[in-house]
């Protein structure tokens, strides 16, 4: 006898198993979450942010210096500043390296796109390199202008001598008696 396996997959034949627990783990979309840490991450690379945070430091310790109406809250060694600063640095640490993350699997696609484009683009220009020595190869075979000027002369020279005429009695110029009447001058009337 085979049993079967239960299935994870909700069926609507069956009712829902109903799960209690004490915590709900929070769900976090995490495309939301990653432009959050790429926004904290370009936002603490500007110069505004240095210049805040020097400015915060700088008031932390003068105030705990002078102290405000007698009151200091962090004296010399301030330890509370150091411990803001640091848990600053351990939040900021991760979130940069988030953003890092989706920057590099952006920069991978954009890659492999890249890439996939070039390929492309040298398959076309193979295909066009192939077709233009096809049309020079089948241009070699072709007759030139000069080349048909020069076989039609000498068809017509060949005519002469067998002492064809053009159609319509008109014999070429520059050759035979048509060159000799132009080199005479008009004929008298």
């Amino acid at each position: 006898m085979v049993r079967e396996r239960p299935s994870r997959t909700p069926r609507l034949d069956q009712p829902r198993e109903a799960r209690r627990t004490l915590f709900t783990a929070p769900q976090v979309d995490p495309d939301t979450f990653g432009r959050f840490a790429e926004k904290f991450a370009r936002y603490m690379g500007t110069a505004r942010f240095l210049v805040y945070m020097t400015v915060f430091v700088v008031v932390w310790i003068t105030v705990n210096v002078i102290g405000i109406f007698g009151y200091k809250w962090d004296i010399y060694p301030f330890i509370f500043l150091t411990l803001l600063l640091s848990l600053q640095a351990s939040y900021a640490a991760p979130l940069i390296l988030l953003a890092q993350n989706r920057q590099t699997d952006r920069d991978r696609v954009a890659l492999e796109q890249d890439r996939a484009s070039n390929e492309r683009n040298l398959a076309d220009t193979e295909f066009l390199t192939r077709e233009v020595a096809s049309l020079r190869i089948a241009l070699r075979d072709m007759a030139t202008r000069d080349f048909l000027r020069s076989e039609l002369r000498s068809q017509l020279d060949e005519m002469e001598q067998r002492g064809i005429r053009r159609p319509g009695g008109a014999r070429p110029s520059g050759s035979g008696e048509a060159s000799a009447d132009a080199r005479k001058g008009p004929r008298p009337t």
